[in-house]
């Protein structure tokens, strides 16, 4: 990691100004934050409820580049406090973990109201139009409106198949239902991580169809 900061660090050097954007606080995004700033002198912008962020950013709020300004979006679902960055100017949004650039599913079972969020917060981004979408894993997302669909038809199916299993096994708990919704399909070591999914994908279903 020391030495990605200090590649970063070199290529912006000569930069009248630099900010460190985050969209949330996973190790995997934030990790390295204070390091860079430490090594540009930047202030951390991101989610007021991320330890390192400095200069806290709410929905609605900009950042302003060289390029043109960012614009804070909170989409909420893979965690309560996650923003995107829409870039107007060119079109673009900076999704964090919203999409991923392979794949059409993300960790959504963060906390309760999670699927619902994450659900709203698609339909918000598809709003915008965005053009081109930058997630922060994977390459970028060209084609950006069907991907926003692929997206939201596979988290749909699954609370589609979690509801049916409910129906078809009214008593099961969370290991049963785990078995009738993915059967034999899990890869070796996933089974926590599912379990987790599923527990959100059966909070939704509860909540929606009370």
């Amino acid at each position: 990691m020391e030495s990605h900061v200090r590649a970063l660090a070199s290529m912006v050097s000569g930069a009248d100004a630099v900010s460190v954007v985050l969209t949330h606080g996973h190790r995997d995004h934030a990790g390295a934050a204070v390091s860079l700033a430490d090594a540009t002198g930047a202030p951390v912008v991101g989610p007021s409820s991320v330890a390192d962020v400095t200069a806290p950013i709410e929905d609605g709020g900009t950042v302003d580049t060289d390029a043109g300004e960012l614009l804070a979006l909170h989409t909420p679902g893979h965690t309560e406090d996650h923003l995107c960055y829409h870039w107007g100017a060119k079109g673009a949004l900076f999704a964090g973990d919203l999409l991923l650039g392979q794949g059409d599913t993300t960790w959504v079972a963060e906390y309760p109201g999670c699927v619902a969020d994450y659900l709203a917060s698609l339909e918000r981004v598809r709003a915008l139009a965005p053009t081109v979408i930058y997630p922060a894993h994977g390459p970028p997302l060209e084609a950006a409106a069907q991907a926003l669909d692929r997206f939201e038809a596979h988290r749909r199916e699954r609370i589609g198949q979690t509801r049916a299993a409910m129906a078809e096994h009214p008593d099961a708990d969370i290991e049963a239902l785990l078995d009738a919704v993915y059967g034999d399909t899990l890869p070796r070591g996933v089974r926590k991580a599912a379990r987790r999914s599923l527990s959100a994908l059966v909070e939704y279903v509860r909540t929606h169809d009370a």
